[in-house]
């Protein structure tokens, strides 16, 4: 590990949550004339996931921090149609994820990366991969199914050939994937579909990844290595190598016991402000990284929706409840017709019963449900308590 500067600014553990709460858009007056594309472009990666209980992940994290915007504006703020420009792209950062296009050079490290040590399971028959860009440059942005087929008809990772080729296409960065049409990628080839003045990879492999650490630093606020390396799946040693070059600034944090550094831009007065009270997807980039949310938040917390369900603590996806800029409980939603139900309740005190309420009668207004029901509480003494709250 590189050796850290002794730091030049000290911070509270209070201080330093209330930088990563203003950092990820949780403090403060939301933006809301910048939209959902002003949230995308202020975190840097909004993660994708399959699951849908309330709404996909893409959906809730724009929802937690500027309240219920039209689903629709949601998906339309990400992608594109095709008579305007790409504003954001589907790859590789903390994992599957929609990124700014602005972002698409910051990328060709990994996108090299990926050409030298490709890491594929399947193997593709000669030509294959040369007649998929071809089929994309004759007849424009398709799906899988439009390119052939996305599945062989065996098991749901058995993929056709020309899914396979597209995809290895994709994390090459010879196609890009700028919308979708209903859960589909719609594929494009990038040279078509990335603005001609982001069409460059000539950004050295450490230039991409120090400006991915500056990114990363903005958009946590405040952070340790690992928890910047993190942000975008990078090695502790690419971090290393360019962090102090970064501009972020060395600190220390009351109770972390590890280097820090913060974004300077984040390190004036202590942030104040209105702070949300929501429902966060477990994918959200506020509490994506585990062991970093039970630094700040004193909050343990994990996805339980591949957990065999007689093993499950709180629920298939439960989502904690962000409140006061603490995290106080957690609800496991789910839905029947115009009823948001939920399944489970786990509350961390009395005092969060009414947060908890306001939160659930929230989201279930944003997806269209009239009435909310509760199932169950934890601990169980709290359940006619939050009842009341709900009304």
């Amino acid at each position: 590990m590189t050796s850290q500067p002794p730091a030049t600014v000290a911070l509270s553990a209070d201080d330093a949550r209330r930088i990563a709460l203003r950092a990820q858009g949780f403090l403060g007056a939301p933006d809301r004339r910048a939209g959902v594309r002003g949230v995308l472009r202020h975190l840097g990666a909004v993660q994708l996931d399959t699951i849908s209980v309330l709404a996909r992940s893409h959906e809730l994290v724009p929802y937690a921090r500027l309240g219920a915007v039209d689903r629709r504006t949601v998906e339309s703020a990400y992608w594109s149609p095709e008579s305007e420009p790409a504003h954001a792209f589907e790859y590789w950062s903390h994992a599957a994820c929609i990124l700014p296009v602005e972002e698409w050079p910051h990328f060709a490290f990994r996108r090299r990366a990926y050409r030298a040590r490709p890491q594929w399971h399947h193997e593709l028959s000669p030509g294959a991969y040369e007649r998929v860009i071809e089929q994309l440059r004759t007849e424009g942005p398709l799906t899988a199914t439009e390119l052939g087929g996305a599945k062989n008809g065996g098991e749901w990772w058995d993929w056709s050939e020309s899914k396979v080729a597209v995809e290895r296409a994709l994390m090459y960065g010879d196609v890009v994937c700028t919308r979708r049409r209903g859960w589909k990628r719609v594929y494009d080839l990038a040279e078509r579909a990335i603005p001609d003045s982001l069409q460059h990879d000539d950004l050295s492999d450490a230039e991409c990844v120090r400006r991915l650490v500056a990114l990363a630093g903005r958009s946590l606020g405040v952070g340790t290595r690992e928890d910047i390396s993190d942000y975008h799946r990078l090695k502790n040693a690419q971090v290393d190598a360019v962090i102090a070059d970064s501009g972020l600034v060395p600190v220390e944090v009351e109770g972390w016991g590890r280097p820090a550094w913060a974004d300077p831009r984040a390190l004036g007065a202590v942030p104040r402000g209105r702070h949300r009270t929501t429902l966060l997807s477990p994918f959200d980039s506020l509490i994506w990284d585990r062991p970093r949310t039970e630094r700040v938040f004193g909050f343990t917390h994990r996805l339980e929706a591949y957990v065999p369900r007689p093993k499950r603590i709180h629920g298939y996806f439960a989502m904690p409840l962000l409140s006061g800029g603490r995290l106080l409980g957690r609800a496991d939603p789910a839905r029947e017709g115009s009823t948001l139900i939920a399944r489970q309740v786990s509350l961390e005190s009395p005092k969060a019963a009414p947060a908890m309420a306001e939160a659930l009668r929230e989201a279930a207004s944003w997806v269209g449900c009239t009435e909310v029901r509760l199932d169950r509480t934890t601990p169980a003494e709290l359940h006619p308590l939050l009842r009341k709250e709900l009304g």
